[in-house]
């Protein structure tokens, strides 16, 4: 391996692998850098012969993968915005000839044929599901990148044509050195088996065993474990926020590894899952394929008058922040912060009517269409122009609502006309606990359970930092609710100000 001379502002030993800070995260990159966390290099003296990159992609805790060796790579899951991967094709001067899916996604639109429209890559995806596009591959298919090998073990449980990707150098030995996992095997975490029904679980939670015990762990302690989700993916339950990870520490730490294979069941029969419903679209999206696109959509910018005649037909996204939302915003649009658009747009918006976004300045336009875009909305048609300083400053009707603190709320509490509306997901309120009298309901299912909530009442909205709140009043507020206040700070306010919750189980 040849040594590496760490940046002053990041060091570590370095060790069969290099550990690189996501150029994001330095204090001197453009915000625009894709992060590069694993890049294992490779010299004979006659250049790298491999190279591994992992692309995150914030909010969804998504990771793709690109493998490079002798000229040739292959891409693992890779996103619909597919510019990282081109990028970094021409950087290393390599051709992009394979594209591997682990398994048909749930939560996001996989780019396999963006990717291959833009490089005449061939495409490969498990056996037991019917794809409309690519080709099927099956345990023990393989496939060479020079002296690099990649071969197919079939790993279901979490969907049924789930496959991982063993990675071999076979000029340095037979022993594995890494595998694609997929949904397979997160780091201390295992992939949701609740796709198939209650019924099903049992049945599919027992594949899911096999392929870990059998397929994945007799890799060997060494091999490196490169799953497709990070920490905070809703893929999974408790994923660890740990970058790297190997076969040998899973064994070691992993609180699922340590299960017979009854109690392995059981845990992930239990398991409580929220499915949003934008999932069934990835599904149909990512079996039949989705349009391909070749950039991101050209946004038309509207004015305050022209937005008047398309507004009632339109979803209108205002992405900026709870505070600025319930101070004024555009009646009838939805509160999401641009951060909180990948785990929450599924939830609320339709693939049906056009999407106009509102923000103050216009400076996260690109962003949230990348966000948007691997979600399958195809029908982001514009933004408001001049921001929302252009819709005021005409004289246009602006809808608000009360923001309350948590000192606030307790004051308000002795009123008994308040309805309290806890919009935590069910782990957060089984960690941390309720506000007494609250009830739950998890904002992503308001749209099913909003006539819970009595309209005639004062009602209050709260979740653990104020930004769910803000989206499940807004929602409300589009249902004809008048009397709402979002708590800002919420559940986490609450706490440091001392004031008493009670524990559920």
């Amino acid at each position: 391996m040849r040594a590496l001379q760490c940046p002053d502002w990041y060091r570590t030993d370095q060790f069969l692998t290099r550990l690189s800070l996501a150029p994001s995260l330095r204090p001197d990159a453009p915000s625009s850098c894709s992060k590069t966390i694993l890049e294992p290099e490779f010299n004979s003296g006659t250049g790298i012969l491999m190279i591994i990159r992992k692309i995150p992609s914030e909010g969804l805790s998504h990771y793709s993968y690109f493998i490079s060796a002798a000229g040739m790579a292959a891409v693992v899951d890779p996103r619909r915005d597919c510019e990282a991967y081109l990028e970094l094709a021409r950087e290393l001067d390599v051709r992009i000839t394979h594209i591997f899916e682990t398994h048909r996604n749930e939560d996001y639109v996989i780019g396999s044929l963006e990717l291959a429209s833009r490089t005449g890559a061939a495409i490969y995806h498990g056996t037991r599901v019917s794809f409309a596009y690519g080709n099927a591959v099956k345990e023990g298919d393989t496939f060479r990148l020079g002296r690099i090998e990649l071969r197919i073990i079939e790993t279901p449980g979490h969907t049924f044509e789930s496959i991982s990707i063993v990675v071999t150098d076979r000029e340095v030995s037979d022993l594995p050195y890494a595998v694609f996992t997929g949904d397979a095997l997160f780091a201390g975490d295992t992939g949701r088996t609740d796709f198939f029904g209650p019924e099903r679980r049992a049945e599919v939670s027992a594949l899911l065993y096999e392929s870990i015990w059998k397929k994945i762990l007799p890799l060997g302690d060494g091999t490196l474990v490169l799953p497709a989700h990070g920490a905070g993916s809703v893929c999974g339950s408790a994923i660890s926020d740990h970058e790297v990870t190997t076969v040998g520490y899973e064994k070691q730490t992993h609180p699922h590894l340590s299960l017979s294979q009854g109690e392995f069941i059981q845990k992930k029969v239990n398991e409580h899952h929220y499915l949003p419903p934008y999932f069934a679209k990835m599904e149909q999206m990512n079996q039949e394929g989705a349009p391909v696109l070749s950039h991101l959509p050209d946004l038309r910018p509207y004015l305050v008058d022209e937005l008047r005649d398309i507004r009632d037909r339109s979803q209108m996204l205002d992405i900026r922040s709870p505070t600025s939302f319930a101070g004024g915003h555009i009646r009838g649009s939805l509160s999401i912060w641009k951060d909180g658009i990948p785990a929450f747009a599924g939830w609320f918006l339709s693939y049906d009517q056009p999407i106009i976004l509102v923000d103050d300045f216009n400076c996260y336009l690109g962003e949230v269409s990348r966000h948007l875009m691997r979600l399958g909305y195809d029908n982001l048609k514009g933004y408001l122009a001049g921001g929302f300083p252009a819709y005021f400053k005409s004289g246009s009707p602006i809808g608000h609502f009360e923001t309350w603190s948590v000192h606030d709320l307790v004051r308000e509490r002795k009123n008994d006309d308040l309805f309290l509306l806890d919009v935590r997901d069910i782990a957060n309120v089984k960690k941390y606990g309720m506000i007494a009298g609250a009830h739950h309901i998890y904002v992503g299912e308001l749209p099913g359970k909003w006539g819970e909530v009595p309209m005639d009442r004062q009602v209050a909205v709260y979740c653990d930092a104020g930004f769910k709140g803000s989206l499940g009043a807004s929602y409300l507020a589009g249902k004809g609710y008048s009397r709402l206040a979002n708590v800002l700070g919420g559940m986490g306010a609450y706490l440091q100000a001392g004031y008493p919750v009670e524990h559920v189980q």
